[in-house]
């Protein structure tokens, strides 16, 4: 039985006349950046998310960068980030000019670990941007009682976190602006790159929306410096039909994360993920821990039985060359450096069958001889 890590040629064939209907008028009315399609999808993503407003760009990697850099975060600033993310958040502080500073895990949650975030503080702190990794929110009352109390802006990457919540509020609504990721193999992906950001601030939004096309309201004047990171047609016309399925297949996805557990659960060599009570996980990804030093053997055993995984992430941002001018050393996140050795993340997507869910959990019972 072959079980890849996502399936997305599923996905499409189970949607396919919505997409290729909306896809058709597209290319019927020749408008292919921020037209209608990219207006409606702004709408209802921010109806979704309980949001005023939201922003459509180019992809979660600038959502990260234009939400910084329109609240002014710039040279000489310092941002605490987590050390277990995609690089993407460490680029956007950077991008600014600013310098991200990096936190350790909480070894249970593998978010940021907010006991270890009041010391990087200082004077230069202007920001807190937490990772809602995997899918599971970050602790947001601890994060935000630290912003209050030391006068600092929250800011949100929320790029793996399609309607997760946090004491029954959903994301992007716990600091200035959150970022959101659409890259194809998210719980909500167009068919290509795009992004986008969430705000319930009024003037905030009007100025991002500047910065997104140039700086620009009007075509060739010009108020601000911006860039261009404005969303595709294309890619708001796919993610407007999908967003009417990301409730189903949210729950789907929960469901498949409930089965791992209990599949999984009296394997000593495993660590399933652990989900706060405060969290409303969304499993973007289901990442165990393998201990003793097995992980990369259990990969290539799966592989032998073609079932696909991922490493989210093999190297913690801090080892990266990209990061070496920071001069961290490898020991200075020690939960991260133990975890990024043993993390793996076995498939999980809604149109994924028990039997599949099954034969993978089998097949890592067999591994270790259960």
């Amino acid at each position: 039985m072959k079980v890849p890590f996502v399936d997305l040629k599923s996905q499409y064939l189970n949607i396919k006349l919505e997409i290729d209907n909306i896809l058709r008028d597209i290319f019927e009315n020749t408008a292919f950046i921020c037209g209608k399609y990219v207006f409606l999808f702004e709408k209802e993503y921010a109806k979704t998310h309980n949001t005023k407003y939201f922003v459509g760009l180019s992809s979660g990697t600038d959502a990260v960068h234009l939400m910084l850099w329109t609240a002014g975060i710039g040279n000489g600033d310092e941002v605490i980030i987590p050390v277990n993310t995609f690089i993407a958040t460490a680029e956007g502080v950077s991008l600014c000019g600013a310098t991200p500073v990096f936190v350790d895990n909480n070894p249970d949650t593998y978010n940021i670990d907010v006991k270890k975030i009041e010391e990087k503080i200082t004077e230069k702190t202007k920001a807190i941007l937490p990772v809602h990794l995997y899918g599971q929110p970050a602790d947001m009352d601890s994060i935000m009682d630290l912003a209050k109390k030391y006068n600092l802006l929250i800011f949100e990457d929320a790029c793996q976190a399609h309607i997760a919540k946090y004491n029954g509020k959903k994301v992007g609504n716990f600091g200035k602006s959150a970022a959101f990721s659409f890259f194809p193999g998210k719980n909500l992906g167009a068919y290509g790159e795009a992004g986008g950001i969430s705000t319930n601030d009024e003037n905030y939004y009007q100025r991002m929306i500047r910065m997104r096309g140039h700086g620009s309201v009007e075509k060739y004047f010009h108020e601000l410096i911006g860039h261009n990171y404005r969303m595709e047609e294309i890619q708001a016309g796919v993610l407007l039909v999908k967003l009417k399925y990301l409730e189903e297949w949210t729950k789907k996805r929960r469901e498949i994360a409930n089965l791992y557990y209990s599949l999984l659960k009296n394997i000593e060599e495993i660590v399933c993920p652990i989900e706060s009570k405060e969290a409303f996980h969304v499993y973007h990804l289901f990442v165990i821990r393998v201990l003793n030093g097995k992980r990369d053997a259990l990969i290539g055993y799966l592989k032998s039985n073609e079932i696909d995984t991922g490493l989210h992430y093999p190297v913690p941002i801090h080892l990266q060359k990209a990061y070496k001018h920071l001069n961290y050393q490898k020991g200075d996140f020690p939960i991260a450096e133990k975890q990024t050795a043993q993390l793996l993340s076995l498939p999980i997507y809604p149109e994924m069958e028990k039997e599949k869910v099954e034969y993978v959990c089998d097949k890592i019972r067999s591994f270790f001889n259960v």
